[in-house]
């Protein structure tokens, strides 16, 4: 891989995640500034991990179908900013909702398959992968800092304004991405018999849950985190330092793969994350408790999202890693996502924060049992 397109990647990377950057931490924010409720809120966040139910899964079938992965993602970039130009005229629940599920129909199509060209250009160094990640990170962490200050002086509603621009950057920086040559095959009867093997469905199981529990920490950490009286430049520092972690783990997740395996690293990540719900949900007001949590940010996605590229791309062949890349976005972030969030909007004004995130703490102790059982990578052949 040449320099120019390692460039050419991260900067992608780099602007999707800056968006990423200012939607997570802050939307819930701007949605509350219309005097909505918990559950209004949750189900509006809901809206955007809905659509990587279906999304990704249609778009990713229709790149391995024509190979036209790079097409899909440059087009997919443009509507999204077409769409969401709609935003500056909604004020109630319905309106938002429309916008916000036309967007990130779209959006959420454009992920899966930049992985896909991505792992391509690699070719047989795709354990090389977190260094251009990494930079995805990085434009998180820009983003999260500079909003939140950016708010401590501005209205939220500002927000949809610095969003479209980010979108529009997203756009321009696919039009800089050269083309990578991937298998695609014209029928679905390999991806179906790789995908209905034991160990992948309890992986897939295992990414629901991991993603169900993070539905609280998603859409109300910076809720919560208001109303303990934390500025929203002291929140966006705290998101930042999570995703500092995260970038740190990238930089070195090729060695730790190398040696200790996806199977121990999952395992303690997932024991790790269990920890870090606890923590948020125990001791929210505790700064230096909430700084160590955010810490944990490290396992809980970044080295869980590393190992499950690398299982996707271990479970399935080439020609069907569109599918399964889509799949993994799908059914964790979007169902896993969309139900934490929506549960959590239901649970969050009735039983409070603390009993909510135990609850999340709850899900991931079973997708440690269920990882401890059925995730084997070293049995798997495709």
């Amino acid at each position: 891989m040449t320099p120019a397109t390692y460039t050419r990647l991260s900067g992608f990377y780099f602007f999707y995640f800056s968006l990423l950057g200012a939607l997570v931490p802050y939307w819930s924010l701007y949605l509350q500034s219309f005097d909505l409720d918990a559950a209004s809120i949750g189900m509006l966040m809901s809206i955007l991990m809905a659509s990587r139910i279906i999304a990704p899964n249609i778009w990713g079938w229709l790149a391995d179908k024509t190979g036209q992965r790079l097409a899909i993602v440059r087009a997919g970039s443009l509507v999204t900013c077409l769409i969401f130009i709609a935003i500056f005229w909604q004020d109630d629940v319905l309106g938002i909702a429309l916008v916000m599920a036309g967007f990130s129909f779209f959006w959420n199509a454009v992920l899966p398959q930049f992985e896909v060209l991505t792992l391509a250009h690699l070719g047989s160094q795709s354990e090389q992968y977190s260094r251009i990640r990494l930079w995805g990170s990085v434009g998180f962490v820009v983003a999260v800092v500079a909003i939140g200050w950016l708010l401590d002086w501005f209205s939220v509603r500002w927000l949809p304004y610095l969003m479209l621009g980010l979108m529009v950057l997203i756009w321009l920086s696919s039009l800089c991405v050269k083309d990578a040559k991937v298998e695609h095959d014209k029928s679905t009867d390999g991806f179906l018999k790789q995908l209905w093997r034991p160990q992948v469905v309890a992986f897939f199981v295992i990414c629901l849950l991991i993603q169900l529990s993070h539905g609280p920490y998603y859409t109300f950490y910076s809720v919560l985190m208001d109303s303990l009286g934390y500025t929203r430049a002291q929140i966006g520092l705290l998101w930042a330092v999570g995703v500092v972690a995260e970038v740190v783990i990238f930089m070195y997740m090729h060695r730790l793969i190398s040696r200790y395996g996806l199977r121990a690293i999952m395992l303690i990540s997932l024991l790790l994350c269990v920890v870090r719900w606890l923590l948020i949900g125990l001791l929210p007001d505790h700064l230096p408790t909430m700084l160590f949590a955010q810490c944990l940010h490290a396992v809980t996605f970044g080295a869980l999202h590393a190992v499950g590229i690398a299982l996707v791309h271990q479970y399935f062949t080439p020609a069907s890693h569109g599918q399964g890349q889509a799949l993994f976005s799908s059914l964790g972030f979007g169902v896993g996502g969309a139900l934490g969030a929506f549960i959590s909007g239901l649970l969050w004004d009735s039983v409070g924060p603390e009993v909510t995130f135990m609850l999340a703490a709850g899900s991931v102790a079973l997708a440690v049992v269920m990882a401890w059982i059925w995730i084997r990578p070293e049995r798997v052949h495709v």
